[in-house]
């Protein structure tokens, strides 16, 4: 099968081949999962490193290898959940906390590259963080991978759910499909 576009006009063809053929400056600026855990550790620099490992390749500590390096690796690239939602980080901090699923010594990052596998001293790590740094942990992740996303820690002020002064049971409203009536 042969697909071919002719565009006659002046100029048009120029623009079309430009838009079709071409790749776009916002693909060009997209983050890179390994360009992450440095973002973070400028936006919590309480965070721990967990850097103290030593590479199997120079005998070097391995500085650039963190915990926040090998928790996107493994929630990317061994686990395959999506980087940009927010539940997705949620149940990655789970398998950390053992609340969710087993995570193997065999495929967690640096257990093939560092000396010691550091999966018992990472887990250990998110044990350690408190309920909100583990929070503010998984917002920052979201809006570096999703910048356009309008996330934030606490609901607006128009979606906070207000009790109802009443005690006497209201009457359904009608609606649905009573409207197309």
């Amino acid at each position: 099968m042969v697909v071919s576009v002719t565009v006659l006009g002046s100029g048009v063809g120029k623009s079309l081949h430009r838009n079709l053929f071409s790749i776009q400056p916002a693909y060009a600026q997209r983050i890179t999962p390994g360009d992450v855990w440095q973002l973070v550790y400028q936006q919590l620099p309480d965070l721990p490193r967990e850097n103290k490992y030593i590479s199997k390749e120079n005998g070097k500590v391995a500085e650039t290898n963190t915990l926040v390096n090998r928790l996107i690796r493994y929630h990317v690239y061994t686990k395959g959940r999506a980087p940009i939602y927010r539940l997705d980080w949620k149940l990655t901090l789970a398998d950390y906390l053992g609340a969710n699923e087993i995570m193997y010594d065999a495929t967690y990052p640096g257990n093939d590259s560092l000396r010691e596998n550091p999966i018992d001293g990472d887990k250990a790590a998110i044990a350690r963080l408190t309920r909100s740094q583990r929070d503010a942990l998984v917002q920052v992740l979201v809006n570096i991978f999703n910048p356009t996303s309008q996330n934030t820690l606490s609901p607006s002020p128009d979606t906070t759910a207000t009790p109802s002064k009443s005690t006497t049971p209201q009457s359904p409203q009608r609606g649905g499909a009573e409207l197309l009536r």
